[in-house]
């Protein structure tokens, strides 16, 4: 079987240590394995995404050494697609739209005598509010998927995963529904969401192996959801360990002290960041 790769950064910020890492991760992998590594650019909120980020994200990488073909795939330019996968949805009575705020789904969820609302893996298990808003024509609004539609009851769900835990990892469509929730599939300003667009993007591309951040675990379930409603193919997952600061937080965008291009600008060389990262 052929061993495609991908990196998938967003144009929103610098890349720091934790990008290098996974992309580093990825390309080694895929390398070692005689396949092809892709870059791809996940440009769907575009509030946020400016040319600029982008045009980094190309220099950082190149000067790390690895390389990928082209054209780039940028999310912007398959909002078509992922709006024809949410119509067969829609058609099949899976979603149903959602007009609840943060706000509204954390009060909705807030009881005094049980503490903090229940977590997912894509925030606050939302409640079901809307779930029962009549339907028609699919509107241009948020818009939920409706797993108790959409699982049947006992079915079993399986990926295989390479990270820490290797091994087949399985879950039931009842754990699903009482952990994962009612996921968000669209968003008013984007016309479609992250788990929504990574799906149909892999597949797209013939993605067979992703390798990823020990934080988007629990995420994997509902991307195997989503390839199993839309008949796409599951990839073998690796979840990797997460690169922290010295106190143990996850690195983000805003940390600028640790993006890339300022160790490039230090002088540091490709060396030196796989030797910070652990490679």
């Amino acid at each position: 079987m052929a061993w495609v790769e991908r990196f998938a950064p967003s144009p929103t910020g610098p890349l720091h240590l934790g990008h290098a890492y996974s992309a580093l991760l990825a390309w080694d992998r895929a390398v070692a394995n005689g396949g092809e590594f892709l870059l791809r650019i996940e440009d769907i909120d575009q509030s946020r995404a400016r040319p600029e980020w982008e045009a980094q994200i190309f220099a950082d990488l190149a000067w790390l050494g690895i390389c990928w073909p082209q054209p780039v795939l940028r999310q912007s330019e398959r909002l078509d697609h992922y709006r024809a996968a949410l119509a067969r949805l829609w058609a099949r009575g899976l979603l149903y739209p959602c007009t609840c705020t943060r706000r509204d789904i954390l009060e909705a969820t807030r009881a005094p005598q049980e503490g903090a609302p229940p977590p997912g893996p894509d925030g606050v298990l939302y409640p079901g509010t809307c779930r029962a808003k009549p339907s028609g024509d699919m509107p241009v609004t948020a818009l939920r998927l409706n797993l108790r539609a959409a699982l049947q009851g006992g079915e079993i769900f399986h990926f295989n995963e390479t990270g820490g835990n290797p091994g087949r990892v399985e879950f039931t469509a009842d754990e699903a529904i009482e952990t994962i929730g009612d996921i968000v599939l669209a968003r008013r300003d984007m016309g479609t969401s992250y788990h929504l667009s990574v799906v149909l993007d892999d597949a797209f591309q013939g993605v067979t192996h992703v390798t990823r951040g020990q934080d988007l675990y629990e995420a994997t379930k509902i991307h195997v959801i989503l390839q199993k409603l839309l008949r796409l193919p599951t990839p073998v997952y690796h979840h990797h360990t997460l690169i922290r600061d010295e106190n143990g937080k996850r690195l983000a965008k805003r940390d600028d002290a640790r993006a890339i291009a300022g160790y490039r600008a230090d002088g540091a060389t490709p060396e030196d960041i796989r030797h910070m990262v652990g490679l």
